[in-house]
């Protein structure tokens, strides 16, 4: 790997890392569904002329459904979860829960798809998860309206890596002829849409602050769409899974940026379990061997 492709992919999961400080700057000013619909409307303005001077706009027409889905799926979706979570939990717990769409892809793909599980992913996915439940098992001591909100910040985290993980097999089977520029800004755009009213609905009544409205466009600009046309670009170089090996890197940008600019501690208990998230990650991907007996496969019911 060149060395500027691995400073790109340094760059990318730490932009991608900042997104959940972001978010969790600027969701409590705009409120979950307010700052979907201006999210998803800002960068799909600032998607749709590089889409177009592309020439790309024909071949989103064309493909319209399945990005459609796609829009709902990764980015309207996902975007309210995160928001709704950021409201509870700190960026960093965020960012560690987020890494878990390597498992649900995975699980996914041998639920929908029928996918054969191999005994080391079947044991990357027991580890990734197991990990994830000790991370929220630290939180049982907090008072019952605290532990109830905070539980289901966690459980909207989930459910957002969730929808990536589907989304990720959707697009593998019936979007991979499309060209990967098309399918986000094309789904970006109809999320956009989807949320327009809502938003209009739901805007605060008090003007966000300038902070708010900063951590908002950094948002976009930067970890929507530099970030997008950056990691497609070393898919493109590199191939879809050393560009992955990216998203092992955002929960440790997402700890540190909480921890810089908002103090957010980091305590050794979440480290642990980030790891043991992590892990499960690697060998649910492959990145990771186990003996090679592992490798036999098995499908899910038989």
């Amino acid at each position: 790997m060149k060395r500027a492709d691995l400073g790109q992919l340094v760059l990318v999961a730490a932009i991608w890392g900042a997104s959940y400080l972001f978010i969790r700057i600027a969701a409590p000013a705009f409120g979950p569904v307010a700052m979907a619909g201006a999210r998803a409307t800002l960068a799909s303005l600032m998607m749709l002329p590089l889409l177009l001077w592309r020439g790309l706009g024909g071949e989103t027409l064309r493909h319209w459904k399945g990005i459609l889905l796609v829009g709902v799926t990764n980015v309207a979706l996902p975007f309210l979860l995160f928001n709704f979570a950021a409201l509870a939990i700190p960026a960093g717990l965020s960012s560690i829960l987020s890494s878990t769409t390597p498992l649900f892809a995975a699980l996914v793909g041998a639920i929908w798809l029928g996918e054969a599980l191999t005994v080391q992913r079947m044991v990357g996915l027991a580890t990734g998860f197991g990990g994830v439940v000790l991370l929220v098992a630290d939180k049982v001591h907090l008072g019952d309206g605290e532990l109830w909100q905070t539980l289901a910040a966690t459980l909207a985290c989930l459910a957002a890596t969730m929808l990536y993980g589907f989304t990720g097999n959707f697009t593998r089977r019936y979007l991979a002829h499309v060209a990967p520029l098309a399918v986000a800004g094309g789904s970006q755009v109809a999320a956009a849409v989807l949320l327009a009213l809502p938003m209009m609905v739901s805007w605060p009544r008090a003007m966000p602050s300038a902070h708010a409205w900063s951590a908002l466009l950094a948002l976009c600009a930067l970890c929507t769409t530099f970030a997008y046309v950056l990691f497609y670009g070393l898919i493109a170089r590199l191939g879809a899974s050393r560009a992955m090996s990216a998203l092992f890197l955002i929960p440790a940008f997402g700890v540190l940026w909480g921890g810089l600019f908002l103090g957010e501690p980091f305590t050794l208990r979440m480290a642990l379990c980030c790891g043991v998230i992590l892990a499960g990650c690697a060998l649910t991907m492959g990145l990771l061997k186990l003996p090679g007996w592992c490798d036999s496969p098995r499908r899910l019911g038989g």
